[in-house]
């Protein structure tokens, strides 16, 4: 699926606000490397490499646009193109940071322990995924999606694409009994953000730039524009602008930092 840089960045504030927040919250760290899974256009490596500028750090994603994007700039950074369902650490992490990607993979049950391991003791595993999946902006997703002459071109695209399921991420107690017979400690909250957007069809632009891809892609061009158009109306309906013309946007985010044994 390719990525478009600009248009993922169009809410460069509101998407990255939670990584920064997740960012804040890391203490200190054992020796070795750090690792970024999902780096988009590099911001957070940017952050981590100023932070701890003695230490080796590779920032990895599967997008080639999002990483020709993130080098564009020098930087002290190793930008690796790789699938990270199948990634494991060339050394052991100081810190493995993902934001806002882990929730695009299958079986956290398996992946979410085995990115622990790959920490060196007393090493951190950093996490942010997004937990809006039953939201109006999903839910709405789904039901245009099974409706209308493209229902059956996108059906396997709602049972292959993760993050058009209902939950997948599960719920933060989940993931602490995941975790808890190989961590140290576990810290784990959810914040509920209240995104204030600008602009036209905002939430429309805003899944645009990630969990609606899957689905575009999939359609030809003539499809394509008669979706965006039914599901654009029930966006409208379930966030209406506000009288200043902001619309108002939930987010429920989940966070967990862990740290090895």
């Amino acid at each position: 699926m390719a990525w478009d840089p600009a248009l993922y960045l169009k809410f460069g504030d509101e998407r990255l606000r939670p990584g920064f927040e997740l960012f804040a919250r890391i203490g200190e760290l054992p020796p070795g490397p750090l690792y970024e899974l999902g780096c988009g256009t590099g911001v957070h490596a940017r952050a981590m490499a100023a932070r701890w500028p003695d230490r080796a750090l590779s920032a990895i994603d599967r997008s080639r646009e999002m990483l020709t994007k993130a080098a564009a700039e020098p930087a002290p950074i190793h930008w690796v193109e790789a699938d990270i369902a199948r990634w494991s650490a060339p050394a052991p992490g100081a810190l493995i940071f993902s934001n806002a990607t882990l929730q695009w993979l299958d079986e956290h049950e398996r992946l979410l322990p085995h990115l622990l391991r790959q920490l060196a003791p007393g090493g951190i595993l950093a996490v942010q995924m997004p937990r809006n999946f039953d939201q109006d902006s999903h839910r709405l997703m789904r039901e245009t999606a099974t409706q209308g002459p493209w229902a059956e071109r996108l059906a396997p695209v709602l049972g292959s694409a993760t993050v058009l399921r209902r939950e997948p991420v599960m719920p933060p107690e989940a993931y602490y009994d995941l975790l808890a017979p190989l961590a140290a400690d576990i810290d784990l909250w959810e914040t509920d953000y209240l995104h204030v957007l600008t602009g036209g069809d905002a939430v429309l632009e805003w899944v645009r730039g990630t969990a609606l891809r899957p689905l575009l892609e999939a359609l030809a061009p003539g499809e394509r524009a008669s979706f965006v158009a039914a599901y654009g109306a029930k966006l409208r309906q379930a966030y209406p602008r506000r009288r200043d013309g902001k619309t108002l946007f939930p987010f429920r985010r989940l966070f967990l930092i862990a740290r090895l044994g």
